[in-house]
């Protein structure tokens, strides 16, 4: 395993931003150069110790999805070789296996998200309302349940620190028009279903996703950011599934269960930073789950 990258410094690219798990550096007027680091994220809190091998495990998951999702909308990968955007041997080593070069986009304001199976906050706004998002649901339904179709329930981009907030399909209309929106959903519901269906021949319930979007130049619908890896969906291995509990998953639930559970000072932690230090059998343990999806799926 190389060495953890919590953060990249590239000198020789402006740096447009850092996100909780990705870095973002111009590369001309009209690409990208985005790097995933090491770093985790859980309740939108980022992590002080890095996962080893995780950012580059996200890009190589990510561009499987892209290559399998093709056909249904264009995507932001331009095919060009990351490492030639970068000046330094130093500077190539730290982004080596962990990065893309993808086109510059106006991203839109809201995230994409579709579940098939309730969970996460899904479950807890169900509890009290028997609908997630606006979107009502039959009554009687089980924790980690299949929902009967996939549901498209949009969230607002959350700055750094904050926690996304999931709204409604007419908020998320008011937000970026009608006829977009409807786009976004249907195209989303496509996307979720195809990689639902293709993952589950590997012995993988997709329970939820999220997907970004931008629009290029002239204005043409195209996915972007990262897609399908354990840190923006919920992953349970099918033959340890059953509902009424949260499922063992590949995703970063796990370290969400040890947050959840963890006392400082014999009170919970409040999901603010700082986060508590991770110790290493959690951190080795995510590693784990992260390598045994992206092994399964591409076996």
């Amino acid at each position: 395993m190389s060495q953890a990258l919590y953060e990249s410094r590239l000198p020789s690219l402006p740096l447009l931003g850092r996100g909780k798990v990705r870095e973002n550096y111009a590369v001309g007027e009209d690409r990208i150069l985005m790097v995933a680091s090491d770093r985790l994220s859980a309740f939108d809190v980022i992590m002080g110790e890095p996962i080893p091998g995780k950012g580059a495990l996200l890009t190589k998951m990510a561009l499987f999805w892209f290559d399998k999702l093709q056909g249904i909308v264009p995507n932001h990968l331009t095919g060009d070789d990351p490492l030639a955007a970068v000046a330094t041997d130093a500077e190539r080593e730290q982004i080596r296996d962990r990065a893309m070069l993808v086109k510059r986009l106006k991203p839109l304001p809201i995230e994409a998200v579709v579940r098939g199976y309730l969970a996460g906050s899904g479950w807890a706004e169900y509890q009290k309302t028997q609908s997630v998002c606006g979107v009502a649901l039959p009554a009687g339904l089980r924790n980690a349940d299949k929902l009967p179709t996939p549901i498209f329930t949009p969230a607002t981009k959350a700055e750094m620190g904050d926690h996304d907030e999931n709204i409604s399909f007419e908020q998320a209309a008011a937000i970026i028009g009608p006829e977009l929106a409807a786009r976004v959903r249907d195209i989303s519901i496509q996307l979720y279903q195809r990689a639902a269906d293709f993952a589950l021949t590997k012995g993988i319930i997709i329970a939820d996703t999220k997907f970004e979007f931008g629009l290029d130049a002239d204005g043409t619908l195209t996915l972007m950011d990262e897609v399908l890896t354990p840190d923006s969906s919920r992953y349970w291995p099918v033959e340890s599934y059953a509902p009424g509990s949260n499922p063992p998953s590949y995703d970063k639930q796990f370290v969400r269960d040890w947050l959840e559970a963890v006392r400082i000072d014999g009170q919970p932690w409040g999901k603010k930073a700082p986060a508590p230090a991770l110790p290493p059998e959690v951190i080795a343990n995510t590693v784990q789950k992260y390598e045994e999806a992206l092994q399964r799926l591409t076996a």
